[in-house]
Order: structure tokens, then C-alpha cells, then sequence
């Protein structure tokens, strides 16, 4: 057997992946790593928004803080790929409802309806927002983007 007869499996299939890989398969692993993270993230929020939709079932915040750190920690990973506006959205998303909530807090104490009618309102839009971006997310497709 001479050294022709050898055959290097890396030079052969360089997708292989296994740790350390690089080229397509440490992108396939870190694609399907940051779809994962984002399923998680995403299953976190629906939990928080459909809880916030129905009267008196409220989820601790603890779940949506949660959620927002994964999405901060690996927004940085999904950079450059149809993913980082997934972690983007969701983090816009959070960041709005929370200060549409901050601002409409002084309703409750004027009049309860008018609270009570802007935070169903601002609770029915985060839950379109996640919605959204899992079906987008379903479909293997950025989310937020506008049509040129």
C-alpha cells in the first residue's frame, strides 16, 4: 500500500463536522445552534405575551429577562446571517413594549379603563411581534425587513 492509496476523509468531505470544524459545517452547526436559541427564546416570550393577553395569568418577568439575555448574548453570533434579525426583533420588541408600558402606567392611576384598554393593546402587539417572527423563523426567513 503506498501513500496514494490513503485517503484523507477531511480532504474528501470538509463538512463533516465535529468541534473545531470549520467551513460549512461549523456554520451548519452554529446555524442550527442559533435557530435552537432562538425556538428558546421565542417559546419564552410567546409564554410572557399569551399570559399577558389573558386577565389575571401573569407569568413572572423573570422568563422575559431570561429570553432578552439569550437574545443579547448570541445577537453577536447570528451577525451576517438571516438570524440576527430574528435576536434583533425580538430585542426591539421587548424594548418597545416596555416603554409603551412605562408610558401608559400613569392611565391606571387617572382612570383604570384607559390603562387597562392600552396595555391589552400594547399585549395584543407583542404577541402579533412573536407570532410573527415565529412563522418567519419557521420558514427559514429574516424577519423585520422591509420590501424594497
Amino acid at each position: 500500500m503506498s501513500n496514494h492509496d490513503i485517503i484523507d476523509v477531511e480532504t474528501v468531505n470538509p463538512s463533516r463536522s465535529k468541534p473545531g470544524a470549520t467551513g460549512a459545517g461549523a456554520a451548519e452547526n452554529t446555524g442550527e445552534s442559533l435557530k435552537t436559541w432562538g425556538w428558546v427564546s421565542y417559546i419564552l416570550h410567546l409564554i410572557v405575551a399569551v399570559a399577558a393577553v389573558i386577565p389575571s395569568a401573569q407569568p413572572s418577568i423573570a422568563l422575559l429577562i431570561v429570553a432578552q439575555i439569550i437574545d443579547l448574548v448570541k445577537r453577536g453570533d447570528a451577525a451576517g446571517t438571516w438570524q440576527a434579525s430574528h435576536f434583533s426583533w425580538r430585542i426591539r420588541t421587548v424594548l418597545w413594549a416596555g416603554l409603551l408600558y412605562v408610558v401608559t402606567l400613569p392611565l391606571w392611576f387617572l382612570l383604570f379603563l384607559p390603562g387597562w384598554i392600552a396595555w391589552t393593546v400594547i399585549s395584543i402587539w407583542f404577541l402579533y411581534r412573536i407570532v410573527k417572527g415565529m412563522e418567519r423563523m419557521n420558514a427559514g426567513q429574516p424577519v423585520g425587513e422591509r420590501a424594497a
